[in-house]
């Protein structure tokens, strides 16, 4: 059976950036501005606050873990840390290790914090398929992944990127799949979590080249094409068939950035009659043709293609 919340998270090729180990000394307040990079925090011991995007702060408790695939602005502090209050910049200890607010108070707090990449071309189409944050409560493994992670990043072993990208993967599925029955924003994890609605988007994931229509992914889901519509809506945050197009635009440039066939068959391939049809679509939704757009994957990656066709 095909794995919506794999494929996406395969299509993604999620890559290692950096973590980091930070001790908290109440009171203290940080925030960054970051150009939507997927960002993750695991509270090892203590707790903070972590405000996503100008929202309202999440309380994270020692074992919490939060993942933003897409972070543009964070602030943290620690708990009940006084308006206004804002700590110089985190002080390095060495290994990765940082030190954070008072130095006079005791620390009460450890957290890991850290980026990952994403290796796509096509990542902030697949990114919007996904919530908008994931809040995960006292699941041990997630803590667990985390640390192999830094373990792994701060060692030179052989292999170690390939490592790496293997173990982000999985923290990003557990991460996910944790979700369906937590704190997530509205995106596909929310939509698997309804088996109704799993029911369709399984479809969709399946045979991305059937004319679906809403009423048919309504059968699917044996659902009123009403009550599909709304509730698809609110749980995922995109209706249906904007899903649909979503996640056949992501297929289509996953094939023409790697180059897998000409441009009617990849228009075939992701449910287009032909090549023209297709390209007007793709054009609309991308902001440019297909072939311009394979082009310019060659162009930055000239060692990995053949010649493009039309």
């Amino acid at each position: 059976m095909i794995d919506p919340l794999a494929e996406v998270v395969m299509l993604l090729q999620p890559g290692a950036r950096f973590s980091k180990l930070v001790f908290g000394a109440s009171p203290w307040r940080i925030s960054r501005s970051d150009a939507g990079q997927p960002f993750y925090c695991v509270v090892l011991e203590g707790g903070c606050c972590i405000a996503i995007d100008g929202h309202a702060p999440i309380e994270l408790l020692s074992g919490d873990f939060i993942l933003i695939p897409a972070a543009y602005g964070v602030a943290m502090s620690s708990l009940g840390a006084p308006p206004g209050i804002e700590s110089r910049a985190p002080v390095a200890l060495g290994n990765g290790e940082y030190r954070i607010g008072d130095e006079d108070n005791p620390i009460d707090a450890r957290v890991m914090a850290g980026h990952c990449s994403f290796g796509s071309p096509d990542a902030s189409l697949l990114v919007s398929l996904l919530p908008q944050f994931v809040h995960v409560r006292g699941e041990q493994r997630l803590a667990t992944l985390v640390q192999l992670v830094r373990e792994e990043s701060r060692e030179q072993r052989p292999a170690r990127e390939i490592v790496l990208s293997r173990l982000l993967e999985v923290l990003l599925i557990e991460a996910l799949r944790f979700a369906a029955g937590t704190n997530a924003s509205p995106g596909l994890v929310r939509g698997l979590a309804d088996g109704r609605l799993a029911a369709a988007i399984r479809g969709m994931h399946e045979h991305p080249t059937r004319a679906w229509t809403v009423a048919e992914l309504a059968r699917e889901a044996a659902l009123s094409r009403s009550t599909f519509f709304e509730r698809f809506s609110r749980a995922v945050g995109v209706a249906p068939m904007e899903y649909l197009l979503n996640w056949r635009m992501a297929i289509a440039k996953d094939l023409l950035s790697r180059n897998a066939g000409r441009v009617a068959e990849i228009a075939q391939r992701v449910g287009y009659s032909s090549a023209s049809t297709f390209s007007v679509a793709f054009t609309r939704h991308v902001g440019r043709p297909p072939t311009q757009y394979a082009r310019e994957c060659i162009v930055q990656n000239p060692n990995d293609y053949g010649d493009v066709h039309g």
